[in-house]
């Protein structure tokens, strides 16, 4: 919670293609498949920055299902998020494993991981905006009751419906937000 343990607002980031390059194979975009293979998109840091100073919350929110499919390790994934927190002033990480069939709560475009992190760090979800690269991500955001922010990498995939605003990437979304995201 925020000081004397009021509700704060919140900057919900997608992770593939929000705050590090995807990798894209036939327009469909792919997570990283390792620490090392990670590329931090060049203007994430300094969006980052200016939002925290700002006195946003900075949590990414991420669904990670080739885990559950077995094309990636626990490992991997924790170790792609340990390289994260280092480099970037985040204040959590909210991880989904599971995939469709699954049926869980937390996976994207359930808003599970967002309400979550809304009762752990105190965020006001009303104030809060979901930024995201995917349909499922834009959702998400929608049904928490944040203003969702789609960043249009032109995916060969379908495009989200319902969002405030389409941006090219996380520096744009970064100034629609401190513009007072009218």
């Amino acid at each position: 919670m925020g000081v004397d343990g009021e509700v704060s607002p919140a900057v919900f980031l997608d992770r593939d293609g929000v705050i590090n390059a995807a990798v894209v194979r036939d327009g469909k975009p792919y997570p990283p498949a390792s620490a090392e293979a990670l590329e931090i998109l060049p203007e994430v840091a300094g969006a980052l920055a200016q939002l925290r100073a700002a006195g946003y919350l900075l949590v990414v929110a991420t669904n990670q299902p080739d885990v559950a499919r077995g094309a990636q390790t626990r490992a991997a994934v924790d170790a792609i998020h340990a390289r994260l927190r280092a480099e970037l002033p985040l204040d959590a990480i909210y991880a989904c494993f599971h995939d469709d069939a699954d049926a869980c709560g937390c996976r994207k475009p359930a808003p599970g991981m967002l309400v979550t992190a809304a009762a752990d760090l105190g965020i006001d979800l009303a104030r809060s905006f979901m930024v995201g690269d995917r349909w499922r991500d834009t959702a998400a955001g929608v049904a928490a009751g944040c203003r969702a922010i789609f960043i249009d990498r032109d995916y060969l995939e379908r495009k989200p419906t319902e969002f405030a605003v389409k941006v090219a990437n996380l520096a744009e979304a970064a100034s629609w937000i401190l513009r007072g995201s009218p």
